[in-house]
């Protein structure tokens, strides 16, 4: 079956619609990259509902398989190399049969190679159809962290010598991919990626080299490195981002880019000089998980309609607002996917473009060569624009130019930072945007925090506390009136919190799986728009946003915690009433 023929079927289906199934055979032919691979990247499509349809194609049955409780013998069947290559997995084993899973069953070639091993061991094959993720999640037990990096560190030592009295040739360390110092970045970066990190952290301590990751918002560390590896390891990754070796007295910063698991995925670096020696910090870009469409964020279908809403309209300003690292820039990517159809010229100004999007024309300022959000949204203008979305409005002149750009016949969207969704309106005034022209460039207003998203496999439903119930009445007896006529919620309350189980394959123990957003929306109405043109407080502002059925940030909270997505305490801990 050809990816042509799945995607005719998937379309005729509904599954997906004839202009995306146009644009990703248009994108595979390109590019050189399987269109069923595109599909999952770009998000286009369930990916449930995409392998139910191929399974019913090929006849083959599909298997959902708990990577993690795959045994460690069967690794060493199907080795690393014949996973990748032809893109299968081992998933059981019994006296008489190896148990398969096969991202393409009808790829003959993966099929001589699975037979000759089953021929190989005696055994008979058996072949389930397996999803893209599983396929990529099998990665990381192929490559366990800790071990390469033992051996790496061993074979450093074999070498002989300190950081004293052994000098290290940094040009040598750069050849041959078996180099050890190599291996370790290498394996650092892949996984982090496997682990699902933001960030990774190399720090230069008296005594070690310390490694950790930004997993879920908190810092974990995964390894600590003699301090030989100190000034290889940061030239290494110096190396990569092209950065200057010899400068180690100021920070620098650069990027690079790799292909792993068969998706691109880019490293943003900065150094940062300290006593002990330069510290890294690496932002790890991975599409996978930064780039989500609006139906994975978590927007309850209350404020998902008011966001279509917003997003239906022909000019306008979608502000999101929010600290740093509450989620804005993939709430921002998600809404530009939605927007991205061919009839719409979308144009970027980021500050760095972070994930890369086809169909969209993106641009990072330069503000040391005079290239700002203020100067590049000049230049957007003459564009020919539809859709504009800036980064960040930062300054008097921005706000402006922005607001001008949504009274002209454009969609703007950007970021700005208040503690909430009706503080927006008077930050937007207090850096000079005239009152009077809110009412007709401002759409919506997005705030939104990240909590600690509840492993659905080992979560506890317990009865609420007393104090939890109380909270929880009060902030129901809040809740728009509208939305509070389809909840059925009722007292004794059931809550749900972290598990405690060290053997749960799906969290690892942690008691959480990923974070989750929460989310309210502030609409521009007609007695918005009256209220600040005669004179506003932040009390009045606060009338209106009730009036208008607004749903806190507290309130989404509420309700997620009640369908156990998150728990109390963290809804609690975030969020102010």
């Amino acid at each position: 079956m050809t990816d042509q023929q799945l995607l005719q079927e998937l379309t005729k289906r509904g599954v997906v619609d004839q202009a995306s199934a146009t644009r990703i055979l248009q994108e595979a032919s390109l590019s050189g990259h399987p269109a069923e691979e595109i599909l999952y990247e770009k998000k286009v499509a369930d990916e449930a509902a995409v392998t139910k349809v191929k399974s019913e194609l090929l006849g083959v049955p599909y298997k959902k398989v708990n990577v993690a409780a795959v045994p460690e013998d069967l690794l060493k069947l199907i080795s690393r190399e014949t996973s990748a290559a032809y893109k299968v997995i081992p998933i059981d084993r019994t006296p008489k049969m190896l148990v398969v899973g096969m991202f393409r069953p009808d790829d003959v070639r993966a099929q001589e190679a699975l037979k000759f091993i089953a021929k190989q061991n005696g055994i008979d094959l058996g072949v389930y159809l397996i999803g893209y993720s599983d396929l990529a999640a099998m990665v990381e037990r192929y490559a366990p962290y800790k071990s390469e990096i033992e051996e790496a560190v061993k074979e450093m030592g074999k070498a002989g010598g300190t950081e004293e009295d052994r000098a290290i040739d940094l040009e040598e360390a750069g050849k041959g991919e078996e180099a050890p110092v190599i291996k370790i970045v290498a394996s650092t970066l892949r996984q982090a990626v496997d682990a699902g990190a933001s960030d990774v952290h190399i720090e230069p301590e008296r005594r070690k080299l310390r490694i950790r990751f930004r997993i879920d918002g908190a810092l974990r560390e995964v390894a600590a490195l003699p301090t030989a590896l100190i000034q290889p390891v940061v030239s290494r990754i110096k190396v990569l981002a092209r950065l200057k070796l010899d400068e180690t007295r100021t920070p620098q910063d650069g990027r690079f880019r790799t292909n792993f698991s068969g998706r691109e995925i880019d490293y943003r670096v900065a150094t940062f000089p300290t006593p002990a020696g330069e510290k890294v910090a690496i932002r790890v870009l991975d599409p996978k998980t930064g780039l989500k469409g609006l139906d994975q964020l978590g927007i309850n279908s209350y404020n998902a309609g008011i966001l279509e809403e917003a997003m239906q309209r022909p000019y306008g300003m979608i502000l999101i607002s929010g600290p740093t690292g509450s989620g804005k820039s993939t709430t921002l990517y998600a809404i530009m996917q939605r927007l991205n159809v061919e009839s719409r010229n979308l144009v970027t100004l980021e500050d760095p473009v972070e994930y890369f999007m086809e169909g969209i024309n993106q641009s990072q300022v330069r503000p040391e060569i005079g290239y700002t959000f203020a100067s590049g949204l000049r230049q957007i203008l003459r564009q020919d624009p539809d859709v504009i979305m800036v980064g960040e409005i930062r300054d008097n002149e921005t706000a402006g130019l922005a607001v001008n750009a949504a009274l002209t016949g454009h969609t703007m969207l950007s970021t700005i930072h208040t503690n909430n969704a009706v503080g927006v309106v008077p930050r937007l005034v207090d850096l000079g945007v005239p009152p009077f022209l809110l009412s007709s460039a401002l759409n919506i207003v997005i705030a939104q925090r990240l909590v600690l998203r509840l492993c659905p496999t080992c979560k506890v439903a317990v009865d609420a506390p007393k104090e939890v119930e109380a909270f929880i009445t009060e902030s129901l007896e809040l809740f728009p009136p509208a939305l509070k006529k389809t909840l059925s919620y009722k007292t004794p309350y059931k809550i749900y919190q972290q598990g405690k189980d060290p053997n749960c394959k799906t969290c690892r123990g942690r008691g959480t799986t990923g974070r989750v957003a929460l989310y309210e929306m502030f609409r521009m109405t007609r007695e918005l728009g009256e209220l600040i043109n005669k004179g506003f407080t932040e009390g009045s502002l606060w009338d209106e946003a009730r009036r208008q059925g607004i749903l806190t940030m507290r309130q989404d909270g509420i309700m997620k915690a009640m369908e156990g997505v998150v728990s109390v305490e963290e809804v609690m801990k975030e969020t102010a009433q």
